[in-house]
């Protein structure tokens, strides 16, 4: 009886970490290049009674035995790099990575990879993000550039009111080994971990890497609807748990009522 209290226990507990995950995936499903997140669980030890394949008195053996579990517990939170819908904008320098990559920016002294590539100028006409860190390798453009333009494999020009070029170069993209390893850090940022692997630097369109859209963004790829239906089947299988410790409370109690 007390067994089914703690793995009840468990129940709740790993259902509680769900819904906060589900509960982040629909805070940002309006986020620039968000990646949801999914919680993974595993069941705990088991008791075992009787070990499958015990010998019996008349030589034979048991089948299945008797083993008992003891719960569920997280074992991760997965992001989720699956692509998101792209909106159209017709800002010349908000850029989406159709594919795999990510945008290098340079934070402080800290390289920062993201998705969001809703890039501004800076007052010394760097291609900076929303909170003015530069991005990576640095591009400048002069005040007397009158278009912007950029091709899927990443090659920016800019030119003057007469058409002459003025900036040409080549954005470049990094990818991972292990993007879900990448460590979340918040503002759309990620930084490599041991377990994501060394970013691999590459340019658009080539050698796996995804290509640029010039004046898109990619929205985040939750999907409210598979999110609410997520969040129905934690809050009963949260429910049923509960129901559970309520059942083995009263067969304590009954249990405490005999009378000889």
């Amino acid at each position: 009886m007390i067994r089914s209290l703690w793995t009840a226990a468990t129940g709740m507990s790993a259902q509680q970490l769900n819904l906060d995950v589900i509960a982040n995936n629909l805070a940002n499903a309006q986020t620039t290049g968000f990646k949801k997140s999914r919680a993974n669980f595993q069941d705990l030890m088991y008791q075992t009674i009787i070990p499958p394949g015990t010998p019996t008195a008349n030589d034979s053996t048991i089948p299945t035995g008797i083993q008992i579990g003891m719960g569920v517990k997280s074992v991760s939170v997965q992001k989720l790099f699956s692509q998101g819908n792209f909106i159209q904008t017709d800002n010349p320098l908000d850029l989406a990575i159709e594919g795999k990559g990510f945008f290098k920016v340079l934070r402080g002294t800290e390289e920062v990879y993201t998705r969001a590539g809703s890039f501004k100028l800076d007052s010394d006409g760097y291609i900076c993000d929303p909170e003015g860190n530069r991005l990576q390798p640095e591009i400048a453009i002069p005040r007397d550039a009158v278009t912007i333009t950029v091709d899927a494999g990443g090659k920016l020009t800019a030119m003057d009111q007469n058409g002459d070029v003025l900036v040409s170069t080549t954005i470049t993209i990094y990818d991972f080994p292990n993007p879900s390893g990448l460590i979340s850090i918040g503002r759309n940022y990620f930084i490599p971990s041991e377990a994501s692997g060394e970013a691999v630097e590459g340019e658009p369109g080539t050698e796996g890497f995804g290509t640029i859209l010039q004046g898109f963004l990619e929205n985040s790829n939750v999907n409210v609807v598979e999110e609410m239906v997520n969040m129905i089947a934690g809050q009963r299988a949260y429910e049923a748990n509960s129901k559970v410790i309520r059942t083995s409370d009263e067969m304590l109690r009954m249990a405490n009522n005999l009378q000889a």
